[in-house]
Parts: structure tokens; C-alpha cells; sequence
């Protein structure tokens, strides 16, 4: 039964976190260390906050 996963269950919990404090604010966008936080992220700040594209073997065409 889908609601024996526990993954599945923990993504709904945060985003239900996320649309509760998105709702609470008066700004138009929730600050990513808002967003971190909730999620409960560490950023490295030495990293950029935007994953790099990720490319694997099969997208090779040559």
C-alpha cells in the first residue's frame, strides 16, 4: 500500500511545510535559507546553489 512508504510520506510532510510557511509570509517568495531550513539543508558555501547539469554516458552521441 502506497501509504506504508515512508519516503513518500516524509515528501508530503516537507511539502506541506513548504505551502504552510509560503503561506505565512508577507513576501512574495520564501528566502532559500527559509526553504533550507524547512527542508532541513546544509549548503556548502563554497558550492553554488544551483546543481551543475548532469550528464551521463547515454547522452553521448558521438
Amino acid at each position: 500500500m502506497a501509504a506504508d512508504d515512508p519516503v513518500a510520506l516524509a515528501e508530503i510532510e516537507m511539502y506541506g511545510d513548504l505551502m504552510i510557511a509560503a503561506a505565512a509570509t508577507s513576501r512574495s517568495k520564501l528566502p532559500l535559507d527559509r526553504i533550507d531550513t524547512i527542508l532541513h539543508v546544509e549548503r556548502d558555501p563554497n558550492r553554488p546553489r544551483v546543481p551543475q547539469q548532469r550528464v551521463s554516458d547515454e547522452d553521448d552521441t558521438a
